[in-house]
């Protein structure tokens, strides 16, 4: 499976685009980390870690994980 990795100096954020249902729930919740129409469109710097580790445990697919480094 593919697995696009974004890391800062605490966590990875780990997607997982075949398991996305684009509900939309990342961009709604931190949408200075996530910008569909940016390369890389996960900016992990622009949010602690607390914030993208809140924020992940809310997306309902699974497609959003954290690998704690």
């Amino acid at each position: 499976m593919e697995i696009h990795e974004y890391s800062n100096e605490e966590i990875t954020v780990l997607w997982m685009p075949k398991k996305c249902i684009h509900a939309g729930v990342c961009v709604k919740t931190l949408s200075r980390v996530y910008n569909p129409k940016a390369r890389p469109w996960i900016n992990v710097e622009n949010a602690t870690s607390e914030e993208l580790i809140r924020q992940i445990a809310k997306c309902p697919s699974g497609a959003l994980s954290i690998k704690r480094r």
